[in-house]
């Protein structure tokens, strides 16, 4: 498996939602992701095998000194391999070339190994309000 990692690729709204939706298990939504992405990201990360988008992971920030993870993911017949570590490698050297000095990440309880383990994020207090 030759995995190329790109920083800021051209993809398509139909790439992107199609892993999306592969790897959170839902329907594939028919959202303009790349203008988002121009407008509020710092950048993403993608993994490619080839012609195929295998792993994905968006870093918003606010401008200046925090980055944010959003939606790590890797196509699943793909998972456990190492891309998403990668994926959140590239995200970090990036966030740190930007001048950002935090980079934050939420992920539900069972990612917990993945984020704190595999990729070197620490626990912080923090809060959130479900908003739907």
């Amino acid at each position: 498996m030759d995995i190329a990692y790109r920083w800021r690729a051209p993809l398509t709204d139909i790439q992107v939602n199609t892993l999306h939706a592969a790897a959170f298990g839902h329907r594939v939504l028919p959202a303009p992701t790349m203008a988002r992405l121009h407008r509020h990201s710092l950048g993403w990360v993608s993994a490619h095998d080839g012609d195929s988008l295998v792993g994905f992971v968006n870093v918003a920030w606010d401008g200046r000194r925090h980055a944010f993870l959003l939606d790590t993911c890797t196509a699943p017949d793909r998972q456990g391999g190492g891309i998403g570590t990668a994926l959140v490698a590239h995200a970090v050297d990036r966030s740190r070339d930007a001048g950002c000095e935090w980079l934050h990440v939420d992920y539900e309880e069972h990612l917990t190994g993945f984020y704190l383990g595999a990729c070197g994020f620490r626990p912080t207090a923090a809060g959130l309000i479900r908003l739907t």
